[in-house]
């Protein structure tokens, strides 16, 4: 009860925060103007474009739970950013992109995006699903501008102005539990375990395991975290008393660690399947790296950093120059296709000669086939889908450029076919 109670508070405290907040951006978004304005070369622009410029806002997280792959999309962004102005811009202008750290904190996060609505176009990140569903509201009546998040829940669709690139958690996770079905020995009549972080994140990933479940017999045993969760002890001890014959988890790469490690060390050998979300290749350098490379995969919406494409041998490497002193993670990946898929809703949009955030949202509507380079195809002509409902399979293998190795391409599980996200 008592965690209820602080859970309750917390989101109490948030919701509050985002009524003072929302007050503020409005009365801020007055001073804006119509955002009707013509610029250079007969193109209509608004909030965020100038004649000059088109800026761009990223609301990531490079000191909390998602410090690791926040930094990783957000450096692959700015890349990204230096390499489409080095080659002359969009539209004949300039790309500007305006980074604010939130901390996975929810005030922190909501104060960042009301500062820069009135700023910029639209957002090539934001990182959170909280965070994303609570100003959704205000971006689908009032702001309007262009989000593409970090986030994969199901809460996220419908909206023509937040999109999701890639499968949500929920069709991520029925993929997950396929793997486990097909490759890893898990059976009907079988326990899961399914560990998944409070809030939008894990209980979207929490909807998928259960229906994967109840089409293979198995039986979900759940255990509930709060992000600042870092010990799975209790939870390992937990799942080994029921007799799960597999794992899930919808958290942070730390919570995977954790989960994993304790696993291990207390004998509970099974496979552990994650999230896109719950890896980072620098957690085998931890005690805990031998047993990831042995019982831990994970589902992710596309190829990792080291696959054998063009675009990902030239990312490696640009990315490499830039920043030689990080290493390579599957946040690379997402924020560039993140950017790139940015990139050429803009490119379309002024081909339509409309770089307002009106124009920039139909264009996107137009790429329905759209490769960014990593082994997927996103459509993204319907607000209501994900872009894809397939997953590819990784597991941890410091052996491999960016410590992770495909073990099963591109697939959509049956049992992901029909259901409705």
């Amino acid at each position: 009860m008592n965690h209820r109670r602080q859970a309750v508070r917390g989101l109490a405290a948030a919701l509050a925060a985002l009524v003072a907040l929302t007050a503020a951006g409005c009365s801020s978004k007055a001073k804006t103007g119509d955002g009707k304005q013509t610029g250079a070369g007969g193109v209509k622009t608004g909030e965020g474009v100038t004649d000059k410029t088109i800026s761009l806002g990223a609301l990531t997280d490079m000191t909390g739970v998602y410090a690791t792959l926040g930094k990783s999309v957000t450096q692959a962004q700015q890349l990204y950013v230096k390499q489409v102005n080095a080659a002359g811009g969009i539209c004949g202008r300039q790309l500007e992109l305006t980074v604010r750290d939130h901390g996975y904190d929810p005030q922190k996060a909501l104060a960042a995006y009301t500062e820069l609505e009135p700023k910029v176009v639209g957002y090539t990140q934001f990182i959170g699903s909280p965070f994303v569903a609570a100003v959704k509201p205000r971006v689908d009546t009032t702001d309007k501008g262009l989000v593409l998040p970090q986030a994969w829940s199901a809460s996220l669709l419908g909206s023509p102005y937040i999109r999701v690139l890639g499968a949500t958690y929920d069709v991520e996770t029925i993929n997950a539990v396929d793997f486990l079905l097909t490759e890893k020995g898990l059976k009907s009549g079988d326990k899961l375990g399914h560990v998944y972080f409070e809030g939008d994140y894990g209980e979207n990933a929490l909807k998928g395991s259960k229906h994967a479940a109840e089409k293979a017999g198995l039986t979900v045993v759940e255990q509930k975290i709060k992000p600042t969760d870092n010990d799975m002890s209790a939870q390992v001890a937990a799942l080994k008393q029921a007799g799960v014959k597999g794992m899930v988890i919808s958290a942070g790469p730390r919570q995977a660690a954790s989960l994993v490690g304790v696993a291990a060390a207390t004998g509970l050998k099974v496979p552990v399947v994650g999230n896109n979300s719950a890896f980072a290749p620098q957690l085998l350098g931890t005690q805990a790296g031998p047993a990831l490379e042995k019982m831990y995969w994970f589902a992710s919406p596309s190829l990792p950093i080291g696959a054998d494409t063009p675009t990902a041998k030239k990312l490696v490497a640009d990315y490499k120059a830039a920043y030689p002193s990080d290493s390579l993670d599957n946040g690379i990946v997402a924020g560039w296709t993140a950017a790139s898929v940015f990139g050429e809703a803009l490119k379309k949009a002024c081909e339509s000669k409309d770089l307002t955030r009106d124009g920039v949202d139909k264009a996107l509507l137009t790429l329905t086939s759209y490769d960014a380079g990593f082994g997927m195809s996103h459509n993204l002509g319907d607000p209501k889908a994900p872009s894809s409902r397939e997953s590819v399979i990784i597991q941890p293998d410091k052996k491999v450029p960016g410590g992770m190795r495909t073990v099963r391409q591109p697939f959509v599980a049956d049992a992901a076919k029909s259901y409705t996200p």
